[in-house]
């Protein structure tokens, strides 16, 4: 009797293996550092909670690196695999002489995600009110700032001249000091610029999205190396991140923040709906992965407006459209 129920146990187990192969795949890890934790990243947290990921054979570890100087770092000494930070730090890393080139392969947001904060209700703005006010910005060299001070130039306002322009302020610091009194405007992210109306202590009244055009103002990218050496991995990694891209165009702010609520749990489902609504609207999040010639000469355009281009670098070098343009076809 015991015998025979081995023989069934030998028999079921042949049929599983006949039917599903001979071992089970493992699922190849990637490890993934967020520059910061943000609503304006959405597809990305809905490719891990729709299981996206997963269904490419793919176990993403996701962990915020806090800063585009911590999140290079981390990229460079393989603390993780891929990074998901602004594109201009790609440029950063070329122009000190890379030997393993930092190349973009798949992006996720294409505009500013931050807007300008004004301490009192103002009816009818105009950026020409800027003139004379004290305007707190965001850290020098990155991203937002660098939009920042374009988009003023774009409406004849001198960052250097025309106003107090205050920069010394860490970025984790830059919302609890306006709150505190210091500046008339200040350049906020979402959620806190809405939070920030919802408690009286601000009012949006523009934003840099809008005004500054289309850039690849976050993207995935990795060590030129590791996307040689893992193509395929990566490949099932941007369709993942496609499958997301799609499925956030393709459903409300209210879905999509209810997806992603589980990642933000200190803030109300209410204001993740607006800040999605917000981002959709001005279509912040990418509806695919591919990261296209205008955006880059875009994105050097803005570096060299602020002062802090080293030199241009060629599109090709510092973009892997392959990987993109096949996730998309599949």
């Amino acid at each position: 009797m015991k015998k025979g129920k081995v023989y069934l146990s030998i028999a079921l187990l042949l049929v599983c293996l006949s039917l599903f192969g001979c071992s089970q795949e493992t699922k190849k890890t990637v490890r993934v550092g967020e520059v910061t934790h943000s609503i304006f990243y959405a597809p990305q947290y809905v490719a891990v909670s729709k299981g996206f990921f997963e269904e490419e054979g793919l176990d993403v570890e996701l962990k915020t690196t806090w800063g585009g100087d911590k999140t290079m770092t981390s990229l460079l000494s393989d603390g993780i695999d891929v990074a998901l930070v602004g594109s201009e730090t790609s440029i950063y890393v070329q122009s000190q002489g890379a030997d393993d080139p930092v190349v973009n392969f798949a992006q996720l947001t294409e505009n500013d995600g931050t807007f300008l904060v004004a301490r009192e209700k103002i009816e009818n703005f105009s950026w020409e009110q800027l003139k004379g006010s004290t305007f707190l910005g965001q850290r020098k060299g990155g991203m937002p700032q660098m939009v920042g001070e374009y988009v003023l130039k774009q409406h004849n306002i001198d960052p250097k001249q025309d106003l107090e322009l205050i920069q010394n302020i860490d970025f984790a610091n830059v919302a609890n000091a306006f709150a505190s009194g210091t500046g008339d405007y200040v350049q906020l992210f979402e959620p806190t610029a809405s939070i920030f109306e919802q408690q009286g202590k601000g009012h949006i009244v523009a934003s840099f999205g809008t005004e500054s055009g289309k850039v690849p103002y976050t993207s995935f990218m990795a060590k030129e190396s590791y996307l040689t050496e893992n193509e395929e991995t990566m490949e099932k990694f941007t369709r993942a991140l496609y499958k997301a891209q799609k499925w956030v165009d393709e459903h409300s702010a209210e879905e999509v923040a209810k997806e992603i609520a589980p990642q933000f749990e200190d803030t109300s489902l209410e204001t993740i709906e607006t800040v999605v609504d917000r981002y959709k609207s001005q279509d912040s999040y990418a509806k695919n992965p591919l990261l296209n010639k205008a955006e880059w000469n875009q994105l050097e355009e803005i570096m060299k407006e602020a002062g802090e281009l080293p030199k241009n670098v060629d599109y090709t070098k510092l973009v892997n459209t392959k990987i993109a343009k096949k996730a998309m076809e599949e």
